[in-house]
């Protein structure tokens, strides 16, 4: 199993400004990591310093062991999948075209596919069930088909760890629920995941360890969600008064903001 580790990572876009302050945080292969906390705390820009897309002040970032700065881009490309929050291709390109970029680690950006590359986007297709739409043009789909369909292409990349910006942001509950469940059928497989989500619920519910960062820009607290998630830690993370139960189907932590309306027990 492949795992990415960060070590004592501080980050600012400008001097004075911390965006990320002493963070340690781990992506390990099997296992759902989410990155949880309050707008503005860091989540975004953890991601893409632990896929080497910026370079912290102090601090490192391994993969199994060795500097991400030692290995060039197609290494990295080949070990570590990110998807941000928005992408829109700037073509038009069908669902087929959009999958089979993921191979570029393999092809370069306009190099020819072969029968292999073939082979694992038709996998892809398979494994994230959007093989029946692959004739359709990627900007026609769904919000829960195109993140299914970005997911295929990140797949293509046959990465050992995926780092995901918010994959279900703008998603109905529906939709939500079915990438979540995608996730983790690929976690079962041996990836590693990390990902970034409002939705505590389905953090709770799917994720087996949890980081969550605070307004400070620093981790208030890590662990499985029932040592993260407690009325006391997120309360202090949202400056909100934080309710949390246990769901009454999953038993897995369920959080609510305490409302106006509601009687203290």
């Amino acid at each position: 199993m492949y795992t990415l580790n960060a070590e004592s990572l501080n980050f600012a876009y400008e001097p004075g400004s911390d965006v990320l302050r002493g963070v340690n945080a781990s992506v390990i292969g099997g296992r759902i990591t989410g990155l949880v906390g309050p707008n503005g705390s860091g989540k975004s820009t953890l991601l893409r310093l632990l896929c080497g897309f910026l370079q912290p002040n102090s601090g490192t970032v391994k993969l199994d062991g060795r500097p991400l700065v030692s290995l060039s881009a197609a290494e990295r490309a080949r070990t570590l999948a990110f998807l941000p929050q928005m992408v829109d291709p700037v073509f038009s390109l069908t669902v087929f075209e959009v999958v089979c970029l993921g191979r570029y680690p393999y092809t370069g950006m306009i190099g020819s596919l072969r029968s292999h590359d073939l082979e694992v986007v038709a996998r892809c297709l398979q494994d994230t069930e959007t093989e029946p739409l692959r004739h359709r043009e990627f900007g026609s789909l769904s919000g829960g088909e195109r993140q299914r369909v970005l997911l295929a292409s990140i797949l293509a990349q046959e990465p050992k760890l995926m780092l995901l910006d918010e994959p279900t942001s703008s998603l109905d509950i529906h939709h939500e629920v079915e990438v979540f469940e995608l996730l983790a059928r690929l976690a079962r497989q041996g990836y590693g995941i990390a990902v970034v989500t409002h939705d505590l619920n389905l953090a709770a519910q799917y994720c087996e360890e949890l980081l969550l960062l605070s307004a400070d820009h620093s981790v208030l607290a890590s662990g499985k969600p029932e040592e993260v998630f407690t009325e006391a830690l997120l309360s202090t993370a949202y400056a909100a008064s934080i309710r949390v139960g246990k769901h009454p189907f999953t038993g897995a932590p369920f959080v609510a903001a305490q409302s106006t309306r509601e009687t203290p027990p």
